[in-house]
């Protein structure tokens, strides 16, 4: 299964499947081509029948930094036509984990930013290592949120906090006090804890687990999460499709001196530090 894919790794340990994003040059980011092929695995793994649980992790010391900008820099989508299915796609991805019938576990090492930090969220648990860090930095660049899971993790307030100001370096710890991860672990231990908690889940009925979890997803769908996730990705699109006056700089400046200079332009903006 494994020699199949160019940007990812899957592993099958038994009853469980573990699922590596494998573009460490890149801080794992997720191009056009890794959700494709996060998605052909997921169909792989539903066919199969005998996963009863779902690791995914990223190779070498990041989770991932979100959706790949390098692309978006190169490809240069604009207006409501060439963003929606961009965006339907990484929405459609993030959200395949919170839907996949097989209970899903996100095991997280570094940063953890941006669309990956949603799809962490989407997970059924998520354990980081004590290096790991989490956010939602995109309203700096002047980018939208994809998958607006945050505020039904950790509820309004905490989600405007993060959100609204850009907030990248919440360290685990403080994610795990706020409900965004289930445990804390140290990195050398993250793997191997991962992976017990999978076996135990795989031990159990997986009917009876795959029911559980839909009756627990259904609490949160029966309060319209489903439909509220929906307007915010159309609010996303109307933000991507119309082009903020930010992101077009930070852009410019990306593809004239690099992305490492377009960040460094960003953080510039907000030297005087967190409020």
């Amino acid at each position: 299964m494994t020699g199949r894919y160019t940007t990812i790794a899957v592993e099958t340990l038994g009853a469980v499947a573990r699922l590596t994003l494998a573009r460490p040059e890149r801080a794992n980011a997720m191009n056009q081509a890794m959700l494709g092929e996060i998605g052909d695995a997921l169909d792989a793994i539903e066919r199969d029948g005998q996963v009863r649980a779902v690791i995914i992790t990223g190779a070498g010391s990041a989770f991932s930094s979100g959706f790949d900008l390098k692309e978006q820099m190169e490809r240069r989508p604009a207006g409501v036509a060439a963003w929606q299915p961009l965006l339907r796609k990484d929405f459609d991805t993030v959200m395949r984990f919170w839907h996949f019938r097989t209970p899903t576990i996100a095991a997280v090492r570094g940063p953890c930013l941006a669309g990956a930090c949603e799809l962490a969220l989407a997970c059924d648990m998520t354990i980081a290592s004590d290096d790991a860090f989490f956010g939602e930095p995109e309203l700096k660049f002047g980018a939208g949120i994809v998958a607006m899971i945050l505020p039904w993790i950790v509820g309004p307030k905490i989600a405007k906090e993060i959100i609204l100001l850009g907030e990248d370096r919440i360290p685990a710890a403080r994610a795990r006090e706020l409900g965004m991860v289930n445990r804390v672990v140290p990195t050398d231990a993250l793997d191997s804890t991962a992976l017990a908690i999978a076996n135990h889940l795989a031990a159990i009925d997986p009917n009876l687990v795959r029911e559980s979890k839909r009756a627990i997803n259904r609490a949160y769908e029966a309060r319209n999460m489903l439909e509220a996730l929906e307007e915010a990705l159309a609010i996303d699109l109307a933000i991507e499709g119309a082009g903020s006056p930010d992101k077009a700089q930070f852009m410019d400046i990306a593809r004239r001196d690099g992305l490492r200079a377009a960040l460094a332009w960003r953080d510039a903006r907000f030297s005087g530090g967190a409020p």
